[in-house]
């Protein structure tokens, strides 16, 4: 298959958006950007187009997807929302936020990997608003990367990964966010975290009752087998080929324990204040600046990359908090390392 790749110019490109929404409309894959990550796009009511998703990602069948809509009400047309959703949808939507509803039948269980629920995001970059709008249908989308890989945040990390495996790939620059969508599942006023992101429990505080975190969040050993109602909660994940060392220790401890630990060629994740401690022979990826974790967040995956590019057999990092933004961090990175993690 050929994977035909445009640059739509922030999604100013009608042309090349309509070619990508005809694309969807007779069950093919598009990639495209969103404010989070790259998403590989497909009929949400065509379950043979959701099979051709797993089957380009090599994503496992019981993991569900997330399903994009033009406008937040869109999603009265296949799921049940509720006063809540309505409410969250006005504070945060379009944005980076996934909401687990109850389904309707006409959301293929090939979607929703069987479950009962579907979970709804309506996103706020112009390309993927574009493209929803002129398919006329909700786009059912995972991240555009091969299965368990770190997630694309520009269109040649897609390019990389599924070039001859989709249809078509639209270039809409870099992605704002650079995590996936925080993933939330509503009881009554109550919503729970499965997935963090840049919508943080402190932000979902301020409209629901109760935000709590799901176990799994933070312990992956606690997701059990069978499906689950999020992407993201099961198997290793976000991981590149080199091996991630995750360190709990303050900045100079954790400088000083990669000085002596590193092998020659290994990466290494700093801040930028801190990158003329890293020895000369390692790879640094800078991650920002120490007091800003959302410039990390959203360098993470890029980096991750860089080091797999640069042929690093060991990638250190030193291990984030759990509030804020931070939580989402962490959640990447857990999985990523396989849940090791090196105390100091």
């Amino acid at each position: 298959m050929e994977t035909l790749f445009y640059n739509v110019g922030g999604g100013h490109d009608n042309q090349m958006i309509g070619r990508a929404a005809h694309i969807i409309m007779r069950g093919g894959l598009v990639a495209f950007p969103t404010e989070t990550v790259y998403g590989l796009g497909c009929n949400a009511y065509d379950g043979e187009a959701a099979l051709r998703v797993f089957k380009a990602k090599g994503r496992p069948a019981d993991n569900p997807l997330i399903v994009h809509v033009a406008e937040p009400h869109d999603a009265y047309a296949f799921a049940e929302p509720t006063p809540m959703y309505d409410k969250l949808a006005e504070r945060f939507m379009p944005g980076p936020l996934t909401v687990v509803l109850p389904k309707k039948e006409i959301i293929p269980d090939e979607v929703t990997a069987g479950n009962d629920t579907v979970a709804v995001r309506c996103p706020s970059d112009p390309t993927a608003h574009a493209l929803i709008k002129s398919a006329g249908c909700p786009i059912a989308a995972p991240s555009a990367n091969r299965s368990g890989s770190p997630s694309p945040t520009t269109a040649d990390h897609v390019f990389d990964d599924l070039d001859g495996r989709i249809d078509m790939i639209l270039d809409g620059g870099p992605c704002t966010i650079g995590l996936e969508s925080t993933v939330i599942k509503l009881d009554g006023e109550n919503c729970t975290i499965l997935r963090p992101g840049a919508i943080t429990k402190e932000m979902l505080e301020e409209v629901c009752g109760t935000v709590s975190v799901a176990k799994a969040v933070i312990d992956p050993s606690a997701v059990k087998d069978g499906n689950v109602p999020s992407p993201g909660m099961k198997y290793k994940h976000y991981a590149p080929r080199a091996e991630v060392v995750l360190v709990s220790a303050d900045r100079e401890k954790f400088l000083a324990y990669v000085s002596e630990t590193a092998s020659s060629g290994d990466a290494v994740m700093c801040a930028e204040e801190d990158m003329p401690a890293v020895r000369s022979d390692l790879i640094c990826l800078p991650m920002g600046h120490a007091d800003r974790p959302e410039e990390a967040s959203q360098r993470l995956y890029a980096a991750l990359r860089t080091a797999d590019d640069r042929r690093a057999a060991h990638v250190f990092v030193r291990k984030p908090g759990t509030d804020g933004v931070e939580l989402a961090m962490y959640n990447r990175l857990i999985r990523a390392a396989e849940c090791k993690i090196t105390e100091i």
